[in-house]
């Protein structure tokens, strides 16, 4: 798209070329724009010779939710955290769930809008732990999203990002420094998937993952959305699951998803409950130790057991607690039956927020 009249906050990872267009450097896919065109992402634009967000301070809505929602287990178990997004999305997959919003190409489904600062308040005041940056990726709107950050920090609230993790070093490195925990969710363990499905590759997201395993502070958790015959083998499965072990250590926790027919997708049938547990019983058997299902009915494969004795110590039923049973010294836990411990950041009581979903506003519009 040329020619049109942009406005937005500056931007930041970009450079100017030789022949007068602007290379983003955000994520790999380094769009080159000229004047007046957007990015890939949609958000990210050539404003004059200068690169601007479009949709910095405007939100898709707001949303206080449970934090196993996002989902995340380890991570302040049965907390509440205020959930927003933007619009558009530098993948473009095929299944998208929300592609409403990843999507769009219209500006006044932004229909929210609001500072740092008014967001960190809206989550303190309505008791949340933490303020997640999701629905659609994050890492486009980073510069917005890190002005959330900072002002989350300010009032001791924890920053959580839902994230493909496509995204270049710089940019990377910048982003996550301002989390305190992400779940990137890795599309496939094949890069002609990543190719054919979501328009992207997959080395740079397996690269997010290792950085953020080992050279950041940052809680991790891992999801992968199983599309019957596309990314469902009890090969790729092992693969995956295999890798992580290898290459992140087997306490990464793994949320295997089920889909449902959305978008460009439609032909394909639902995730059968069944494949949901068998890719669960590769990856255990694989040896990662904490590997869950999600978006399906399932209390076994909700649950929290020690790697140790099996005991189930976290018992969840879709995204309410029904037993937290761990000693926890400093947000480290233990098993209280054989002392072996739990990888995560827990909170001597756990929260009661339940399975609860409550949208708020915060602008006047």
């Amino acid at each position: 798209m040329t020619g049109e009249a942009l406005s937005g906050a500056p931007a930041r990872y970009w450079h100017p070329l030789a022949d007068g267009r602007l290379q983003c450097d955000l994520c790999p896919r380094e769009c080159r724009l000229r004047d007046g065109q957007r990015g890939f992402c949609f958000v990210r634009a050539n404003a004059g010779g200068r690169l601007v967000l479009t949709t910095d301070g405007r939100s898709s809505g707001f949303c206080i939710d449970p934090i196993e929602k996002k989902p995340l287990n380890h991570f302040h178990p049965g907390t509440s955290v205020l959930s927003f997004g933007t619009a558009g999305c530098n993948l473009g997959c095929k299944f998208c769930q929300n592609w409403d919003i990843s999507t769009s190409r219209e500006m006044d489904r932004l229909a929210d809008e609001a500072s740092g600062e008014q967001i960190a308040r809206a989550a303190s005041g309505n008791g949340c732990v933490s303020v997640a940056y999701t629905y659609n990726d994050p890492v486009i709107f980073a510069e917005y999203a890190l002005d959330v950050a900072r002002a989350c920090r300010a009032r001791g609230l924890n920053n959580v990002a839902v994230t493909a993790g496509y995204v270049n070093p710089e940019a990377r490195n910048d982003f996550f420094a301002g989390m305190d925990a992400a779940n990137v969710d890795l599309k496939a363990f094949d890069d002609d998937f990543y190719r054919r499905v979501t328009g992207g590759r997959l080395a740079p997201v397996l690269d997010t993952l290792t950085y953020l395993r080992h050279e950041t502070d940052v809680w991790l958790e891992v999801t992968t959305l199983l599309i019957p015959g596309h990314n469902d083998s009890d090969d790729e499965l092992r693969a995956q699951a295999s890798w992580m072990v290898r290459e992140l250590g087997p306490d990464v926790p793994l949320h295997f998803s089920a889909f449902h027919p959305d978008h460009r997708m439609r032909h394909v049938p639902r995730t059968p409950a069944s494949t949901l547990t068998r890719a669960r019983e590769i990856a255990l058997a694989a040896g990662l130790r904490y590997v869950y299902t999600g978006n399906v009915h399932d209390r076994r494969g909700g649950t929290t057991f020690c790697p140790g004795c099996a005991r189930p110590l976290i018992e969840r039923d879709w995204y309410a607690l029904l037993r937290f049973d761990l000693d926890v010294t400093d947000g480290r836990g233990r098993c209280p039956h054989c002392a072996t411990e739990i990888a995560g950041v827990f909170d001597a009581e756990p929260g009661d927020f339940g399975p609860r979903r409550i949208p708020i506003r915060l602008s006047a519009r």
